[in-house]
């Protein structure tokens, strides 16, 4: 099979197109001919060594996937060869940049049926990420007010999207690029972080602060200040502390996405009902993703990048 590998800690430039060996599924696994493949920036960090996974060399990035099940290993019930699935694969393990991935059953489910197979695999990670960090993290509930700092960025649309189905008041960040849609996520209020300040566009208090932005952490310390006592500041940059205020009860709590089956299964619905809406920027061959990753390191790539590998 086709893949995209890299045999080496290091720049873009150590990822290959190349031939691999198909996988086979151990029991508990399926193996998925994959339709759509993700790009996340996270693929590049694991790729540079800038983020504590172990990975085993050569190693295939992409850990959001959408395809069909191949084959199944012992033990798996409830997936069937030739079902159309998606998931959130183990980044320590052979990702999805490659025309086959094993994958553990219990990562995956039903894939959507009113999107392209292939542009599934744009949301499982980042949606999860913005479920978790909105109501496991955050305790978001309804009628309350959040503000998302980075609404941009891909994680940034689901959880407007979702703070808004779920009844809140949904204050967000964006730059003049991306203002529209973020307005057509839902947001009730879009801020240009580009030219206001956001201690003064952001004048009420919110019970959830859910940062998704590298921004200056003094920054992110000055808006504890916007949250109201005994409210949340969740976060995505695991790089830096996220802060909090004890005196207030405003607890801190720094995200790291885990698979969720039950999760992404609601997730599933939600976009078959129409309640959620998948975006595309890009969908490029897998031969091609290199160069994304070049793009990427060069603050080039906006929006979700679908990865497509070749037919067989």
């Amino acid at each position: 099979m086709k893949a995209v590998r890299f045999h080496e800690i290091g720049g873009p430039e150590v990822l290959r197109y190349e031939d691999a060996e198909q996988p086979t599924p151990v029991p508990g696994q399926v193996r998925i001919a994959i339709a759509g493949s993700a790009f996340n920036p996270a693929d590049g960090n694991i790729r540079a060594g800038r983020l504590p996974i172990p990975v085993t060399l050569p190693h295939v990035p992409g850990y959001d996937v959408s395809g069909t099940v191949d084959a199944v290993g012992d033990g798996v019930d409830g997936l069937t060869v030739g079902q159309a699935v998606v998931g959130f694969l183990p980044m320590t393990a052979d990702g999805s940049a490659a025309q086959y991935v094993v994958a553990p059953a219990d990562v995956l489910v039903g894939a959507p049926t009113t999107i392209p197979l292939a542009d599934a695999a744009a949301f499982p990670s980042v949606a999860l990420t913005a479920w978790q960090a909105l109501f496991d993290d955050g305790g978001l509930v309804a009628g309350q007010r959040v503000l998302v700092v980075g609404a941009g960025g891909p994680v940034g649309g689901y959880a407007v999207q979702l703070a808004k189905r779920a009844g809140a008041y949904v204050i967000a960040t964006a730059s003049p690029r991306s203002r529209a849609s973020v307005s057509a996520a839902g947001a009730d209020e879009v801020v240009d972080h580009t030219a206001t300040d956001l201690l003064d566009a952001v004048s009420e208090p919110v019970d959830v602060l859910l940062n998704l932005a590298p921004i200056d952490p003094a920054e992110l310390h000055a808006l504890v200040a916007r949250v109201r006592d005994g409210g949340a500041v969740v976060s995505t940059t695991a790089w830096m502390p996220t802060p909090g205020d004890d005196e207030r009860h405003v607890r801190a709590v720094t995200v790291f996405v885990r698979p969720d089956a039950e999760q992404l299964a609601e997730l599933v619905r939600r976009i078959d009902r129409g309640e959620l809406r998948v975006e595309v920027a890009e969908r490029v061959p897998l031969s091609e993703l290199p160069a994304i990753h070049r793009r990427a390191a060069d603050g080039q790539v906006h929006g979700k990048v679908v990865v497509v590998p070749p037919a067989d």
